[in-house]
């Protein structure tokens, strides 16, 4: 009767003495129990599970999972196991024992075939007909990434479910879908094989004691918070939760969904809920409380692009290249910060700003939850004056303290103009010495302030709810994708936007700072303000001036290279904005200036867009929506992502009458009247081009005088590649500009580059040789990968 044994003891001082009878035998499997959440909570929230429930008549069985081989697995898990920590309350003899049972009724298996879940099952089922105990529930915990979910639940409920009679739970962990499409896909397959009151989706930060407190506290505290709790008083929500540390480690999981889809999706959403969903009466009904919330969630506004701000701390690139295999040019619009403005759409916080924020490599860990109720008092005795309980001048605030912070531990907060709250005194004790700290403005003391009396683990809390059946602590499938049907819109919109680049922690100062404005969001720094400050790298090379077939060149490696060759460009504007009131730049197409065009569109904020023209410098004949087009790529890489007048910007004609560079639609005589007419003495500002492995330019290519010779401006062109047609600028029209750039990347280009500096200077056969700017200057820049492959 080792089961029954082992499980049902009570404990006093150090005699043990056995329980009568049973409840039922409760067997648990950890899948992924070898891995760091397993490692870090999971193991330890089943003991603590057991610790509680051990007295309670309850036996239990733990059968640890993965796909380690058998031996292997089990030396891992009980290398884990030996580590478990008892509660405070338990003395060292008691814990030693507790710890000594736990072990022994941990076992591990290998699950990795259909085989396995079979054997797994007649196992436990040999277990209990050997102890003569009857199974009344069965708990699967899935610890393992998403993929895995749908090939683990096939083999549950093929071979693996207790028999008629006990329940089923299978617990899974975020992420549950990259958008509402693949949550829908995958909800719809988990539903092929369970019921929805057996699935249950965790989302720990329900199981932190402040968030797991704000339906209680708004219950037990209705009178006073039913009349204020409401668009009249409340001016606004914040929901925040801010850390220190960067995605460093986690990179492929963050290149994958970035800071919304890991935290403001989920945590804050939840949190959201519980702030804003009316408290029904009875909190004890899982169903009354996830109706209540579903309802709050259908009545979100939609959002839209104005609805958010997002920025991506200045390293991130740096460790996705370290951490993933990329390409040479590689840029990433993954957000690392966002803050996003939500309303509510119904009669009581219509109007109401709740705003949702979280980001990586900020200035402090910390999270919480702040509602800012209205100041409309105006207080003629003056504060000193003042009772602190009866001041209504004072700012007003209710702060679920999450953790971390200048706090440091779980609190909660209302200010004591407000009232003095109610709280389960079972659970939550008032501090009653406070530190001398500034929380929002005000003195701690300031506050009616209560911790929670014993702080649990959040997986603990969860882990616990689960064996309990309390659902409203876990995300059903209609909430979650009526989360994801309102997050989806918006993470499509920011899909291809640049985010603003913060250098992290401290150094960000008022860089992320956004304000309110007309419904949306904009962050308070304007455009016109460079906000990167970028340090130097040590490297075995630095950026080099030299000079290259007579003129200026520039190396470094790409990304540096591509930072100098930013801030040239923006340096030129500048000057020429300020001689002329105007910055006319001419673009090549080509997939080198791409990471040149997204550099510009997220660093160069103050880059003075509003007076620049953008040009063309060649254009496929393609229409702008496909791929080839020049001006499709420049818009999506840059145009969508910088404030640049409509009229400023200068496409090529190609398509005319519906069709494509005909020579009778005259567009290359149009494109050069454009020039004439608005660019003066047809002298462009800044030209980029770059250079083609057969030594053509632009579009101009060798074996042809057209292009390099002659009072030609713009022209038809032909490629030796498709496609074959092109509208380019001629080398006479290039050859006036001011400032005239050659970007060469790659080791492709090596051997390019190597035959135009040894050949003799014949244009007509290396059509960059005629490449030759009076009186402007030329510069070439080349990375270290071209010139020294």
């Amino acid at each position: 009767m080792l089961l029954r044994a082992l499980c049902c003891c009570v404990f006093f001082s150090t005699a043990v003495v056995l329980c009568a009878g049973g409840k039922g035998h409760i067997s648990i499997v950890l899948l992924g129990a070898t891995g760091d959440l397993a490692k870090k909570y999971l193991w330890q929230g089943f003991f603590q599970l057991y610790v509680n429930e051990v007295s309670r008549r309850h036996s239990f069985s733990f059968h640890g999972a993965a796909l380690t081989p058998p031996e292997k697995g089990a030396e891992l898990m009980f290398n884990v196991l030996k580590s478990l920590s008892c509660p405070v309350d338990i003395t060292p003899d008691r814990c030693a024992l507790l710890k000594d049972q736990f072990l022994k009724l941990s076992h591990y298996k290998q699950l990795k075939t259909a085989e396995n879940y079979t054997a797994l099952h007649l196992d436990i089922q040999k277990s209990l007909a050997d102890e003569g105990l009857h199974e009344a529930g069965r708990l699967f915990y899935l610890s393992v990434p998403p993929f895995a979910y749908a090939d683990i639940a096939k083999n549950i409920n093929a071979s693996c479910r207790p028999l008629p009679g006990a329940w089923l739970r299978v617990v899974l962990e975020k992420p549950f879908g990259h958008d509402y499409e693949s949550a829908k896909s995958l909800a719809a397959e988990l539903q092929t094989y369970f019921q929805e009151e057996e699935i249950y989706r965790v989302d720990h930060y329900l199981g932190k004691p402040t968030v797991e407190q704000i339906l209680p506290f708004r219950l037990s505290n209705l009178k006073h918070l039913d009349p204020i709790w409401n668009r009249h008083h409340v001016e606004r929500v914040e929901i925040v939760m801010k850390e220190t540390l960067d995605a460093k480690g986690r990179i492929s999981f963050y290149e994958e969904y970035g800071v919304i889809r890991d935290v403001i999706q989920n945590h804050l959403t939840e949190i959201l809920a519980s702030v804003a969903m009316e408290v029904p009466r009875n909190l004890s009904s899982s169903e009354d409380i996830l109706r209540a919330k579903l309802s709050l969630l259908d009545s979100l506004h939609k959002l839209d692009l104005g609805s958010a701000v997002a920025g991506q701390y200045q390293d991130y690139l740096a460790q996705v290249k370290e951490e993933i295999e990329t390409q040479p040019n590689f840029f990433t619009n993954t957000k690392t910060f966002a803050a996003v403005l939500v309303h509510v759409d119904n009669v009581r916080w219509e109007g109401v700003p709740f705003l949702l924020l979280s980001g990586k490599a900020l200035d402090e860990r910390t999270a919480f939850v702040r509602v800012v109720f209205k100041d409309n008092a105006f207080c003629v005795q003056k504060q000193s004056n003042q009772d602190p309980l009866r001041n209504s001048c004072k700012p007003k605030q209710i702060i679920f303290h999450i953790g971390h912070g200048e706090i440091g531990s779980p609190a909660i907060l209302v200010s004591q103009g407000l009232f003095k709250p109610n709280v389960n005194p079972s659970k939550w004790q008032r501090a009653t010495e406070l530190p001398s700290i500034q929380v929002f403005g005000q003195p701690l003391s300031d506050y009616y302030v209560y911790h929670p009396i014993v702080e649990k683990d959040a997986y603990s809390v969860l882990i616990s709810n689960i064996y309990r059946g309390k659902k409203d602590s876990f995300i059903t499938t209609k909430n979650l994708l009526a989360s994801w049907s309102f997050w989806t819109p918006l993470l499509e919109s920011l899909e291809h936007e640049s985010p603003r680049v913060y250098p992290g922690g401290t150094g960000n100062e008022q860089l992320l700072d956004f304000v309110i404005e007309d419904g949306s969001l904009r962050f308070v720094t304007d455009e016109n303000l460079e906000v990167l400050s970028v340090a130097p790298k040590i490297n075995v090379f630095s950026t080099t001036q030299s000079s290259f077939l007579g003129n200026s060149m520039v190396s470094d490696w790409a990304e540096s290279l591509i930072q100098t060759l930013g801030q040239d460009i923006q340096n030129a504007a500048e000057e020429s904005i300020k001689s002329s009131g105007d910055f006319h730049l001419a673009l090549s197409g080509g997939s080198s200036p791409l990471a040149l065009f997204q550099r510009l569109s997220r660093h160069h904020h103050g880059f003075p867009w509003k007076h620049t023209h953008l040009w063309l410098v060649d254009e496929r004949c393609v229409p702008f929506t496909e791929s080839d087009s020049n001006f499709g790529n420049i818009e999506k890489h840059l145009l969508q992502h910088v404030r640049i007048p409509y009229v400023n910007i200068h496409p090529m004609p190609v398509q005319r009458n519906q069709r494509l560079c005909a020579v009778e639609d005259m567009g290359n005589q149009t494109y050069a009247e454009d020039i004439f007419a608005l660019v003066g003495n047809a002298s462009f500002d800044f030209v980029l081009l770059g250079l083609g492995n057969d030594g053509h330019t632009a579009s101009i290519f060798p074996g042809k005088e057209d292009g390099i010779y002659g009072r030609s401006t713009v022209l038809l062109t032909e490629s030796p590649q498709k496609p074959h047609q092109r509208m380019s600028l001629s080398l006479p029209l290039i050859n006036k500009a001011q400032k005239v750039a050659v970007l060469v990347l790659g080791k492709g280009k090596h051997e390019i580059l190597t035959l135009i500096s040894r050949a003799e200077k014949t244009p007509k056969k290396w059509p960059i040789h005629g490449v030759n700017p009076t009186p402007g200057k030329l510069v070439w820049y080349i990375d270290y990968e071209t010139l020294l492959r």
